[in-house]
């Protein structure tokens, strides 16, 4: 089992905000990534849909030999964890949620929390619940930000149009003058969706500097490190661990679109056209 690479899922590319930490935190690692791009986004689909795609791209992992399944997607592990970890009772899983509830609660000092995610996720609750968990007194408040996801894909993260979209949606909680709304206005956002970093300055010119922003994924990094020590299950270490693709649409699309979330450049002959 140690030697089996770690399987990562998405519904796109955005999952791969999540490999890069992962990269960073366990470079022995050998890490298999999958992004559903033909099925994109599973943000606007109904939960039964959902943990019907989640499963299916969890058993393509498992199909090709994986030690531990990762849900690099917001979505699907607000909606499809359990399900998940009953399918695969063998295989240690885990989201990103959790993480990334945990890091937000330790960073507010107001307990002032706001969720920006899918229509989905925010629906689900998921988040909500995670940090109320942790912090029962908290003010969660969950926005769904639809129009951020193609945002990212188009590699439109910055620039006065992006930013007014955001604003469009974050206004009504920030745009007052912080001594004019200090009793609820929130100390800390989570990047609830793992293409929502990629937006994380052009966040950080709306909301100002005084507001923590939270990205789950080098959270979620660290969690998959603890849980592989914990179970026996590193790599023995070795020079750097490999990296291999899946994808369910256009190739070079996902390796192009792919190289901005994972910071560097993806070749196109390591990514795999495969059918769910």
């Amino acid at each position: 089992m140690n030697s089996l690479p770690i399987g990562l899922f998405d519904s796109g590319v955005g999952g791969l905000t999540v490999l890069k930490a992962l990269r960073q935190t366990l470079p022995c690692e050998d890490v298999l990534y999958l992004g559903d791009t033909a099925r994109l986004p599973y943000g606007t689909k109904s939960p039964d849909t959902i943990i019907r795609y989640a499963v299916q791209a969890a058993g393509k992992l498992v199909e090709r030999g994986v030690k531990m399944l990762v849900i690099a997607c917001n979505t699907a592990s607000s909606v499809a964890i359990e399900p998940l970890q009953r399918a695969f009772p063998d295989i240690p899983v885990v989201g990103v949620v959790k993480p990334g509830a945990t890091a937000s609660c330790r960073a507010s000092e107001t307990g002032r929390i706001v969720v920006l995610a899918t229509e989905s996720t925010i629906r689900g609750n998921a988040y909500q619940r995670a940090i109320h968990d942790l912090r029962p007194e908290a003010q969660v408040t969950g926005l769904p930000c639809p129009l951020f996801v193609p945002l990212a894909e188009e590699g439109w993260t910055g620039g006065e149009l992006v930013e007014g979209i955001i604003a469009r949606y974050l206004d009504p909680l920030f745009a007052s003058p912080l001594d004019a709304a200090a009793a609820n206005r929130p100390d800390t956002v989570v990047l609830g969706c793992t293409h929502f970093p990629l937006l994380a300055s052009a966040i950080r010119n709306v909301v100002g500097n005084g507001v923590h922003i939270v990205d789950s994924a080098e959270t979620t990094a660290m969690e998959v490190k603890t849980m592989l020590t914990e179970q026996g299950l590193l790599q023995p270490e070795q020079q750097c661990g490999s990296t291999r693709f899946l994808t369910t649409d256009d190739v070079s699309r996902f390796a192009r679109t792919g190289s901005a979330f994972l910071g560097l450049a993806i070749d196109v002959e390591t990514v795999e056209l495969v059918d769910l």
